[in-house]
């Protein structure tokens, strides 16, 4: 298990959590000074590509930079090398060794120290002694060489320059298994460090090297992973405890911690991994050839018919001509069958149960087809629109902002009422996208359930289409006026206003959600339990007046 000490000030580099809905503000380092939750509102100068990543953050993770991680892979080596009296080579050996966990060097260091030297290959003496030959012969090429051509790592056996240096280039062109390279010698375990790379190899393999070794610090720690988006080399440190995993890089990609796919909560990973995986997946062109077509009566390939009368003619070579409907040979169709644009054979064979089980299956297929097809679309469409959204937010802050300053005669940090209103639009599509596919495997059976869920989703997208529409239109009008406009207050009061009731419909939502709409069960009960109530409570007092009835009746 790795050491709580590792790596605790990597979390004071960058932090931000792209989470709308969450009051459980947690700190991965110290607490805020005034005690207060600390939303990441952005600075005005700000980089862009953050403002995503830092809207609203919650200290759950950090953004490591290259320049970060070096710098911490430094540190580690460094506290190693002062702790256990080795040099910073051995040190770095140690830590690759033990997946970069100090306090786990530390532990087995102190624990065994003899055994820890054995596995790691960090020897205190040499095998082969120093020798004062005038000559010695290299172990691979086995020509003599001066002891200045001879080179050796902690175990002491002999290799020339050259045999070095064509030795450790091939290792670290084969790929990342060069941090764990061993003597040449295939008898000895003894580690070859990174003082031997610098000293023999090129600049273009020194970079492989100190490339692959970068990237240790982050593939070898299960708390940090690089971000998935493309292009990006930045990493993420995250701190588990929240109970959500969605994070945002620097580079404005969010993603889920747990499954790395994009950023999808409230709908959990299981969820997600089975809707991609339908999205992708031959089963939904099988059920539209089902759904749409018939196969041919002689070669069973799929036919479709998008128009015309009932006679069909299957392509070449096949060109067999049959009746579309009953899928008989044509040259038995006629007048006497119904002609061009009707069977009397089908309807027959129809109502004698012939087609039931053939048209029940292409029904079911027509209907899954219909339903997934309803759900995807609008899954899809929210995708486009929040990546229309990031673009006009991007366009809002590169030229508009400012022209909307000169134009209202107001400081562009009193219009961040804007840029808010833009981020919440960005994470609510990003949400509402995700329910689509929350509702497509919501069982049809639990009718409460998905009447809930089904309002709740109505009442967000309604708050998030006013909302979308007073920022992406109503803002037209104070981006093309000549001058101040005394609207534009009342326009900053509006847009605050539809910002702040969007964010509580989806927070809404999100909870129920989360909770699998446990809340519709919750209410079932009380009801449930409020009925047997009020109906046994009548059943006394009914009970009470029968009495009561009996006595007046017997006096």
């Amino acid at each position: 298990m790795d050491s709580e000490e590792d790596m605790l000030d990597a979390h004071d580099v960058y932090s931000g959590e792209d989470d709308f809905y969450s009051d459980d503000y947690k700190d991965s380092d110290d607490d805020d000074d005034d005690g207060e939750p600390d939303y990441g509102f952005v600075e005005e100068d700000a980089d862009d590509s953050a403002m995503i990543a830092s809207h609203r953050s919650q200290k759950n993770f950090c953004v490591l930079k290259e320049e970060d991680i070096l710098k911490h892979q430094m540190d580690a080596i460094e506290r190693v090398s002062v702790v256990l009296s080795i040099t910073e080579v051995e040190a770095s050996v140690l830590l690759r060794y033990y997946h970069w966990s100090v306090g786990k060097v530390h532990d087995e260091w102190f624990a065994d120290e003899e055994r820890v030297r054995k596995t790691v290959g960090i020897l205190e003496r040499p095998v082969v002694p120093p020798s004062d030959d005038t000559e010695l012969t290299c172990g691979i090429c086995f020509d003599p060489f001066p002891p200045e051509k001879i080179a050796s790592v902690s175990c002491g056996h002999p290799f020339c320059t050259t045999c070095w240096t064509g030795y450790i280039s091939t290792t670290i062109n084969d790929g990342p298994g060069c941090l764990m390279l061993r003597c040449p010698d295939p008898s000895c375990l003894a580690a070859v460090g990174h003082d031997m790379v610098d000293k023999f190899v090129s600049e273009e393999d020194k970079d492989k090297y100190n490339r692959y070794f970068l990237r240790s610090y982050i593939e070898d720690n299960r708390k940090m992973k690089w971000c998935p988006a493309p292009g990006c080399e930045y990493a993420i440190d995250f701190v588990a405890g929240s109970g959500n995993y969605d994070v945002s890089c620097l580079c404005s990609f969010s993603f889920c911690w747990n499954c790395t796919e994009e950023a999808h909560r409230p709908v959990d990973c299981s969820t997600v991994s089975k809707w991609i995986l339908k999205n992708s997946a031959e089963s939904e062109n099988m059920n539209w050839i089902l759904a749409n077509s018939k196969p041919c009566p002689r070669c069973k390939r799929p036919i479709e018919k998008n128009q015309g009368c009932m006679h069909m003619t299957c392509t070449p070579p096949c060109k067999y001509e049959f009746c579309w409907l009953c899928l008989g040979a044509w040259m038995d169709h006629g007048e006497r069958t119904g002609g061009f644009y009707a069977c009397n054979r089908y309807e027959v064979a129809k109502q004698e149960g012939q087609y039931d089980e053939t048209e029940r299956r292409r029904e079911m297929a027509k209907n899954s087809l219909e339903r997934y097809t309803h759900y995807y679309e609008r899954w899809a469409s929210n995708q486009t629109s929040r990546q229309k959204a990031m673009t006009d937010l991007q366009q809002l802050q590169t030229h508009n902002l400012e022209k909307l300053s000169d134009k209202q005669c107001t400081p562009e940090s009193q219009l961040k009422f804007i840029l808010e209103a833009w981020l919440q639009i960005i994470e609510c599509r990003r949400v509402l996208k995700w329910t689509y596919a929350y509702g497509y495997y919501l069982p049809d059976h639990e009718h409460a359930k998905r009447q809930f869920f089904e309002y709740l989703q109505g009442e967000a997208e309604s708050g998030l289409e006013r909302l979308h529409q007073c920022v992406e239109k109503d803002l037209l009008q104070f981006l093309n006026a000549d001058g101040p406009s005394k609207d534009f207050n009342d326009f900053r009061t509006k847009l605050a206003g539809l910002t702040s009731v969007t964010k509580n419909y989806f927070e809404n939502l999100v909870k129920a959600l989360e909770n699998g709409l446990a809340d519709v069960d919750s209410h079932a009960a009380c009801s449930s339990k409020s009925t047997s109530s009020k109906s046994t409570g009548c059943s006394s007092k009914t009970r009470g007046k029968g009495k009561g009835s009996s006595r007046t009746g017997g006096s």
